[in-house]
């Protein structure tokens, strides 16, 4: 009776002692990797990211606009030690490279690394690349997995898309530092990555700890005037056969910037597809000759130290020599007597020079530098670079004449609207501002507010005389320039130009100061007309948009 109690319980003792040994294995001989394993798929499912921070733009009733934000993708990846154990990956590695769109020898090297628990292998998988990879799945092959992952996603593609920047995932190095599988690179998500991204979750011992949430971003941007502003951009480009351009739009009194366009520009939901140089700005990133529009700063330092005013006249031979080079104006025209106004209105070259020989050199620089000139303007953006008024420090009378008319001397476009828009702002330069919760600087008062009442004058009488940017039933001040574009190669300059137009209005009470600048236009065209309609064209929108009373009856 004892041996058949025993033949009886017998299975059942051996059946549990293996039980508690499996047990016995997996709880503590094999905790280390079972805890891994669960936390590369917590990681690859985004269990364990925190979500990322949302990105808005404004309008004028201050709503919040989405211009970035969080969107599930399906996401395909691999647990290689997984695929080692269940079957020999000769089997189905030429089948997963064609899913996946890797060569067999890439898609290799990433399945047969021993003991690695995750490989990525597509971050947004297609809709039938998914189809695929189940089907390879129902068929009994181990270590594939189909999985959701919140990504960045830029519902207004390319609006914005150098300011915007974009998310990448991190590498190696990046993850420890930052502790984030992803990563803002360029603009606002680059600038603001440590806020945006919130703290990862992690698993210590047998609990989760859940992740924290990044913060939102809102942006002084207004989204109906970037949109314009694109618009408007786009189509000179087109119209004058053009490589590029920038538009800012500034609101003087506060700094704001309530539109940065840059073309060409880039989709960030598809960032891999342009080439690194694109996802430079060029608002802040680059800078330029600017040519005849730096009058209105040469003008400035002159009126505001007392040595010229609106009224000063000179007598134009057509040409002035310095250092044994000689100095022409536009078109080789001769002007006679004319006064600092029909300087500016006729953009004459000899009449700048003028200007600042009677300023005088060292009070000219220091006028500049005061504009801004010669610092960063700090604007919230990712690698800003200075404008460059270096060689003006060798105190050459030809280098000062030059930079008179905004030849010798180099700005980015962020420096020189912040410049004017200190002019509209009665002479206090502030500081230029991105988010919305950012309280307006004054960086330092530049010129008083009677010399920029006489320069806004001036630029009235400048935006009538060539009529180009004038609206019915409002004053608008605004300067022209065109520049020939320097021979780095062989010296001196090429035949082709950069036009800029930068203007305010209302000009009695400045609400937005326009930056509009188009690179190597077709046929060198002047720049009022090639971008003075685009001026036009911007400033009629945003004067109906905000729908600002008229300041001339």
């Amino acid at each position: 009776m004892k041996w058949r109690f025993f033949i009886i319980i017998f299975p059942f003792v051996i059946a549990y002692f293996f039980l508690i040994t499996n047990l016995y294995n997996i709880q503590l001989n094999k905790s280390d990797y079972y805890l891994a394993r669960a936390a590369s798929q917590l990681n690859a499912a985004g269990n364990l990211e925190p979500n990322r921070g949302n990105i808005y733009f404004t309008d004028k009733n201050n709503n919040l606009i989405q211009a970035v934000l969080n969107k599930n993708y399906d996401m395909i990846f691999a647990v290689p030690k997984e695929i080692q154990q269940g079957i020999k990956i000769g089997d189905f590695i030429e089948k997963l490279a064609l899913i996946v769109n890797l060569s067999v020898e890439d898609l290799g090297k990433k399945l047969n690394k021993k003991n690695d628990l995750y490989e990525l292998l597509v971050q947004k998988a297609a809709p039938e690349q998914v189809k695929q990879i189940q089907e390879l799945i129902s068929q009994g092959f181990k270590g594939i997995y189909v999985t959701k992952q919140k990504l960045r996603f830029y519902p207004y593609n390319n609006l914005a898309s150098h300011l915007l920047g974009f998310v990448s995932l991190a590498g190696d190095g990046e993850v420890f530092k930052y502790g984030n599988s992803q990563i803002g690179r360029y603009g606002v998500e680059l600038q603001f990555n440590s806020i945006l991204t919130g703290e990862k979750g992690k698993i210590e011992k047998d609990n989760v700890i859940n992740p924290k949430d990044g913060q939102d971003i809102i942006l002084t941007i207004d989204r109906n005037i970037q949109s314009q502003s694109e618009e408007v951009l786009k189509k000179i480009i087109n119209d004058w056969k053009a490589e590029g351009g920038t538009v800012i739009v500034q609101e003087p009194s506060s700094g704001k910037i309530l539109a940065m366009a840059n073309f060409p520009n880039f989709d960030p939901n598809n960032y891999s597809g342009f080439d690194i140089k694109s996802f430079l700005n060029p608002a802040t990133q680059s800078v330029y000759e600017p040519g005849s529009v730096f009058k209105i700063m040469t003008m400035a330092a002159g009126i505001d130290s007392g040595k010229i005013s609106p009224e000063t006249t000179y007598i134009d031979k057509g040409t002035v020599t310095l250092n044994n080079r000689t100095i022409h104006n536009w078109w080789d025209k001769i002007y006679g007597k004319a006064t600092m106004t029909e300087v500016l209105e006729n953009s004459i070259n000899t009449g700048s020079v003028f200007a600042e020989q009677k300023t005088g050199h060292e009070t000219f620089y220091q006028y500049l530098t005061r504009f801004g000139f010669n610092e960063l303007t700090k604007i919230n953006l990712p690698g800003e670079v200075k404008s460059n008024i270096r060689n003006l420090v060798k105190g050459r009378d030809i280098h000062y004449a030059t930079a008179s008319f905004g030849q010798g001397i180099s700005v980015t476009p962020i420096s020189l609207i912040n410049a004017f828009s200190a002019v509209a702002n009665g002479g206090v330069l502030m500081k230029p501002l991105i988010l919305v919760d950012e309280k307006p600087q004054m960086i330092r008062r530049v010129i008083s507010s009677e010399t920029s009442k006489k320069l806004t004058q001036m630029m009235i009488s400048t935006v009538k005389k060539n009529k180009v940017a004038d609206i019915a039933n409002y004053f608008v001040a605004g300067k022209s320039g065109t520049a020939y574009i320097p021979d780095f190669k062989s010296g001196g300059y090429t035949d082709e130009v950069i036009n800029t137009f930068i203007g305010f209005a209302p000009a009695s009470s400045p609400k937005f100061v326009i930056f509009i600048k188009l690179d190597k236009p077709a046929s060198a065209p002047f720049a009022t007309i090639a971008v003075g309609p685009a001026f036009w064209d911007l400033t009629q929108f945003i004067l109906n948009y905000y729908n600002i009373p008229p300041d001339k009856l």
